[in-house]
């Protein structure tokens, strides 16, 4: 899916930022100690995915360590530390299980559901990091305070000076009537072009699209928002549909498939707003609570987004990774931005990359 940016009075988005529109309107939502480990191999983040697989029961989380280009995996006992480092990963003794993290989450799910709150497990600090935008204030961030708190060590609350929100706002993206979202990913269904874009913006957008006015590109065939944020469109017109995503630098990074992605992994994110910028994975399965309702599942990263931004591509070289959801910030002053996964859109709708 092409990212190119989109000329005026352009009718097709030819690739990239026509509906190859690959990525882009923004939603804008004790210490451990490390075990002596041998040391493993160089991995690239795609190979630490594979890796972090094979670790899904017995450990405590993992990250991919970008500077030694490898994995670490959380381990609470020292058999569990040897299992970890004969697959050739390091261990890193922690004091939290992921069952004690994931009954923090639940205890935050059941007492603190607040819109404008957040919380993800961060493997690199062994708790659960909970963020409340500006928007929670009086006796909601009271009650926030006092859940965070008896969680003890698990959990640690942060403020932050943002908002956490889903922006659908006007650009030379893909557009409806009365609104104006960014393709994320071209993708082939029963043999047919589609492409997939935020849910919060298949649910305000029936007919698409490539310039404001325009005539109909693609239509919306389904839609969720909020749980998840997905939506996928059945392309109506003979547009272009390369799978590529525009870099806006007169190239395309092309995309071959889709994939999990790993925290620590080095990501860019494409969008019709502010185009593109990179950053870091920070954590997985993010829950946010926006004033439309919750999602669950999200890969939260420091990557920069603005309006106009939301669901526009995540990507690792070829590989998608997610659709921009919603976060907090823009891209002057920093911020914080949410993805819904590719790989659970893919399965939901029966589609492929391509």
């Amino acid at each position: 899916m092409k990212h190119r940016r989109i000329p005026k009075r352009r009718a097709v988005l030819g690739g990239a930022g026509a509906l190859a529109l690959a990525a882009t309107a923004t939603l804008t939502m004790t210490s451990a100690q490390a075990a002596t480990a041998p040391t493993a191999d160089r991995l690239t983040p795609a190979a630490a995915t594979a890796l972090a697989a094979q670790f899904k029961t017995g450990t405590a989380g993992s990250f991919y360590d970008a500077k030694a280009h490898k994995l670490v995996v959380n381990v609470v006992d020292e058999t569990a530390a040897k299992a970890v480092r004969a697959k050739g990963a390091e261990a890193r003794l922690v004091k939290h299980t992921l069952a004690q993290l994931d009954t923090a989450r639940r205890t935050l799910k059941a007492k603190a559901t607040i819109p404008g709150t957040a919380w993800s497990v961060d493997p690199r600090s062994n708790k659960v990091l909970v963020t409340a935008d500006r928007t929670v204030r009086g006796a909601e961030l009271n009650q926030l305070t006092k859940v965070v708190g008896a969680l003890g060590d698990k959990a640690e609350l942060r403020q932050s000076k943002g908002e956490f929100k889903t922006l659908i706002a006007g650009g030379d993206a893909i557009w409806g009537s009365t609104a104006r979202c960014s393709l994320g990913f071209n993708v082939v269904k029963d043999g047919q072009p589609y492409f997939l874009t935020a849910g919060h913006c298949g649910n305000a957008v029936q007919s698409w699209s490539d310039q404001q006015g325009g005539s109909e590109i693609a239509t919306t065939d389904q839609s969720t928002f909020p749980g998840n944020d997905y939506s996928i469109a059945k392309y109506t017109a003979n547009t272009a549909h390369p799978s590529e995503v525009d870099l806006y630098n007169g190239s395309t990074q092309q995309i071959t498939q889709a994939g999990d992605a790993t925290v620590g992994e080095h990501v860019t994110r494409s969008g019709s707003t502010s185009q593109v910028h990179d950053g870091t994975v920070k954590a997985l399965n993010a829950t946010v609570n926006y004033q439309e309702g919750t999602v669950n599942g999200l890969i939260q990263t420091d990557v920069c987004a603005e309006p106009g931004d939301s669901g526009g591509a995540l990507f690792d070289g070829g590989t998608a990774l997610g659709l921009t959801s919603g976060g907090s910030g823009d891209c002057s002053s920093g911020g914080e931005t949410f993805f819904q996964p590719v790989p659970a859109a893919l399965a939901a709708y029966g589609a492929q990359i391509g």
